[in-house]
């Protein structure tokens, strides 16, 4: 499903760890799809980088979308509010979130594909620290910018998770049980904002993903079964366009997209028909 299938003009999206990875691959798509998309990260050189990679991607395309820096630490809540405001007014408003910035096993046990650590031997700090980003982080993000959803009476988020097996994997400790909070909370989400026009799907690539999270010295061999990271564009570029309205607690494998598409507008179809007779 090419990007170009859909139209972001005049789209504001916040996508956070937009500076490499997942989060640039979905910031990349968003922009050749028209969107305007603030990269809400770190301060410092990455984020400027960042920027001006976006803002020159849009016009080499010829698209009317802007990029802006959103400086954001999302484990604290102070600086998030100051995101918040930077993004509104940076992009003029805010349509949608992208709940992306996390730490992964890197972080805790850099040898973790060939040496999986038990849980007992992960230090409380390295727990902590993983939790403070993969879960507190996106629900810090998730309730200020619930805030500006509220008031303007629409918005959605997306927020990037991954398989249920790595969530149970041996050695994955925090990570997989990190995501899995985070998808609870997807779903709590979901249901909680329902009632106010506002949405909440869950976004994965469907398998390991060449990004920063894979150690720099993975064997070519299982290198080469990596997915590209690009794979999370078409459907966070979907999620943005109007095709998506109404569509909440989704839970979208990127790598099954297209069929997934597919199956979506058939049942839409479907429901329209019915609705008609």
């Amino acid at each position: 499903m090419a990007d170009g299938a859909f139209d972001l003009k005049g789209c504001r999206v916040v996508v956070t760890g937009a500076t490499s990875g997942l989060g640039s691959a979905m910031a990349e798509a968003l922009i050749a799809a028209g969107a305007s998309v603030g990269v809400a990260a770190r301060p410092g050189p990455r984020l400027a980088d960042a920027v001006a990679r976006l803002a020159d991607s849009a016009a080499r395309l010829g698209r009317s979308g802007a990029a802006v820096a959103v400086p954001v630490d999302v484990r604290d809540a102070d600086s998030v509010t100051l995101a918040l405001r930077a993004a509104v007014v940076g992009l003029g408003g805010v349509d949608m979130v992208v709940n992306n910035a996390g730490i992964g096993m890197r972080r805790v046990n850099p040898r973790f594909f060939e040496r999986p650590q038990p849980f007992f031997e992960v230090e409380p700090s390295a727990f902590d620290d993983v939790v403070a980003t993969n879960l507190r982080g996106y629900f810090l993000v998730a309730r200020a910018f619930s805030l500006h959803f509220l008031e303007q009476g629409k918005g959605s988020f997306v927020n990037v998770s991954v398989n249920r097996e790595t969530m149970a994997r041996r050695g994955f400790v925090p990570y997989g049980p990190s995501r899995a909070a985070s998808e609870s909370l997807s779903a709590i989400m979901a249901e909680d904002l329902r009632p106010f026009g506002v949405t909440a799907n869950v976004l994965l690539p469907g398998g390991a993903t060449e990004s920063g999270m894979i150690p720099d010295d993975l064997p070519l061999d299982r290198r080469a079964g990596l997915l590209p990271a690009a794979i999370m564009g078409p459907p966070a570029v979907f999620l943005a366009s109007r095709e998506a309205d109404g569509l909440t607690g989704a839970r979208i494998v990127a790598k099954d997209f297209g069929s997934w598409l597919d199956e979506y507008r058939a049942r839409r179809s479907e429901r329209e028909t019915g609705a008609g007779r």
